[in-house]
């Protein structure tokens, strides 16, 4: 595949993460507008349930293609997406069922938050059927039909809530209509891309060959859910930081994992080069990096955090950013093509470092933890690829 070819391709798969993350930041803003403007900290609050997504995709989705191909199980990509349709039924049906608990655990108000907080628990239940999905459709170099596919997803999504809040006003209204036009939308995308489910799925390997990405959603959910529960508990003014850090740097973070999407996609179809695919993040990272201070400078007049505080945080983000390149597509090689036990052993440690300082008593916890744990992901990176 030509460089031209390989820099499409993350931009392609890069671009779908951009619509869906650019979809839910524009649409929480708009209902804090047309509704209530505390309902744009939904978006805070149910953060952490997105690794869960994470979790779920990295198994049933990345993992399950991957045995595509090193495992020979030709139906193992639409087992998984079956699997995982299951499996997140159970987990976001549960947590909707206990979202009062939830949002007391979070700190928040539960008067005010609880209608759209189930909303936000059951669309991330219908964005991970998305992501199942679509996951095939990479692995199957199917891109222009996962841009489609995406695209139309998060249109729908956009209008028919944007619509039914300025219609009906109402939170509950809103929120099932949405729903279930989404609902709908999934089950067709459902009959339309699973071919034949046999059950047979190695589930060991379906963690093994994602382990880190795996592992890292696992310690995410943990550190979010405690480290923003602690957060929330300093007051009003850094609720605000946090929401406003968030929206100007999520949908840079989600778009970011395109870089290890074409990585494994190349390592596991042997057409992996290094030197390509890093000068490709390099400038995939700085466009990124611009985007980021282009938000905040954009986004500030309208929530207007105080400025120490939100510095702190978005320079801490940054420096992450920057470092990504240098890390993450040699933590993938290493994992498939190397020891993905001492890969991921090392990623384990390097987030259990992160769980642990999330659990200071301060509100910037999750960014220190942050921090630490991708400069130790550096120097493990750098050390164990050099010996390759």
């Amino acid at each position: 595949m030509a460089v031209g070819e390989k820099m499409k391709r993350l931009l392609r798969i890069g671009f779908d993460i951009f619509i869906t993350s650019f979809t839910s930041i524009i649409s929480w803003f708009l209902i804090g507008i047309i509704i209530d403007k505390n309902l744009t900290n939904v978006f805070s609050l149910t953060y952490p349930l997105q690794c869960l997504m994470g979790i779920i995709v990295s198994i049933f989705g990345v993992g399950a293609n991957i045995c595509v191909h090193k495992d020979g199980n030709k139906n193992a990509a639409d087992n998984g997406i079956f699997l995982g349709l299951i499996i997140s039924c159970v987990i976001f049906g549960f947590i909707a069922i206990n979202s009062k608990y939830y949002i007391n655990f979070m700190n928040m108000k539960e008067d005010t938050y609880l209608t759209f907080c189930n909303y936000s628990i059951i669309q991330i239940l219908l964005q991970t059927i998305l992501q199942l999905v679509i996951t095939k459709l990479y692995y199957l170099e199917q891109n222009k039909q996962a841009n489609l596919v995406v695209i139309l997803f998060n249109t729908i999504n956009f209008f028919a809530l944007i619509i039914t809040a300025l219609v009906s006003n109402n939170q509950l209204i809103t929120s099932l209509v949405t729903l279930l036009v989404l609902l709908v939308f999934d089950l067709i995308l459902l009959f339309k891309y699973i071919d034949k489910i046999d059950f047979k799925l190695n589930l060991k390997n379906c963690f093994k060959y994602d382990a880190v990405s795996c592992s890292i959603s696992i310690m995410f959910f943990i550190i979010y859910l405690f480290g923003f529960s602690s957060s929330f508990s300093f007051g009003e003014k850094y609720v605000v930081a946090i929401t406003f850090t968030t929206l100007v740097t999520d949908i840079q973070w989600d778009m970011y994992s395109a870089i290890k999407t074409v990585a494994k996609i190349d390592i596991v179809k042997k057409k992996f080069d290094y030197t390509y695919h890093f000068k490709n993040a390099l400038k995939f990272i700085l466009i990124l990096v611009a985007s980021v201070l282009l938000m905040s400078i954009i986004m500030y007049p309208v929530y207007k955090p105080q400025i120490t505080i939100v510095s702190i945080f978005i320079l801490l983000h940054l420096y992450d950013f920057l470092i990504t390149p240098f890390k993450n597509i040699k933590i993938c090689y290493l994992e498939l093509e190397q020891s993905t036990v001492k890969t991921t052993v090392n990623t384990i440690i390097a987030y259990v470092l992160r769980i642990i300082i999330s659990f200071l008593p301060t509100p910037f916890c999750t960014v220190f933890g942050q921090v630490c744990s991708s400069t130790y992901e550096f120097i493990y990176a750098n050390i164990a690829y050099k010996k390759v």
